[in-house]
């Protein structure tokens, strides 16, 4: 069961159109994470499939995890208390390893979601991929490449922090035109990563690996092949909510929208421009 997930898990990753079934342990560090952006990030996974277990890591005698206490009823998270033996060392890290391939043994879960920015977790997102599972991480910029590559996929929080900020701080257009709409007006914010010519020649290449005979690739297999490449690659990075959108903005493709099956479905191919 665990492998026919696995062979699954790269088909619908990027295009969104995982089976909501899909059963997840989400799994939280709390020491490595903010907790101001669970909302946002619960939000996020649930893209991907149903949280099954929902468990988070730490010493709760220690202050430096008190803002978590009230956000843990909110989501009805259970809390592990994991108190550490020696300074230094992070005992969280271990519980929530071995709890995780108990979870993983159990044969409960379909993947799992790792949210710490902790690279030391990079061995445990290795392990479960080679038994067949999804793994999803989450956590900050600043996390290291070894974890982001051990995922299928890697969300950075600040993009659902920015989502989230960009709905809160919503200004309404006042002008008389549009007094009466009150159409809000969603802030602009800086992206984490800029466009650049390493993006650019990893689209490129990613079309010519999927390219038919005339260069038009699938859009979907596309997206996949980024994510198989380039676990992190996410279109909102750049201030983009779709992939679509970020590559026509590139202005060094072309598209075509093709309609199949009975109900009309659009299905979008790119190529590179002067393909012939």
């Amino acid at each position: 069961m665990c492998m026919a997930f696995g062979q699954l898990k790269y088909k619908n990753l990027y295009s969104m159109e995982i089976t909501k079934d899909l059963r997840l342990a989400v799994l939280i560090d709390a020491d490595n994470v903010p907790y101001a952006n669970v909302k946002p990030m619960f939000q996020e996974i649930a893209k991907y499939g149903t949280p099954t277990f929902k468990r988070i890591y730490a010493d709760w005698t220690k202050p430096t995890v008190s803002g978590w206490k009230k956000v843990l009823l909110e989501n009805a998270i259970t809390p592990i208390q994991q108190y550490s033996y020696s300074t230094g060392k992070n005992a969280s890290d271990s519980a929530m390893i071995i709890d995780a391939m108990d979870i993983l043994y159990s044969g409960k879960v379909d993947g799992f979601c790792i949210v710490s920015s902790d690279s030391d977790f990079t061995r445990l997102a290795t392990r479960l991929r080679e038994a067949g599972m999804m793994v999803i991480g989450i956590g900050e910029k600043k996390t290291l490449i070894p974890f982001i590559t051990a995922c299928d996929k890697f969300i950075y929080i600040e993009i659902l922090s920015a989502e989230e900020s960009s709905t809160e701080e919503a200004t309404f257009d006042e002008t008389p035109l549009n007094r009466k709409s009150k159409k809000p007006l969603k802030k602009k914010n800086a992206p984490l990563n800029n466009i650049d010519k390493e993006l650019i020649k990893l689209i490129s290449d990613s079309i010519s690996d999927l390219e038919d005979e005339n260069g038009w690739a699938y859009l979907g297999n596309l997206g996949n092949l980024l994510l198989k490449k380039k676990p992190d690659f996410d279109s909102r990075n750049y201030n983009y909510p779709k992939l679509l959108p970020l590559i026509k903005n590139l202005n060094k493709f072309e598209f075509d929208e093709r309609v199949s099956g009975k109900g009309n479905i659009k299905h979008v191919y790119i190529r590179l421009k002067g393909t012939n």
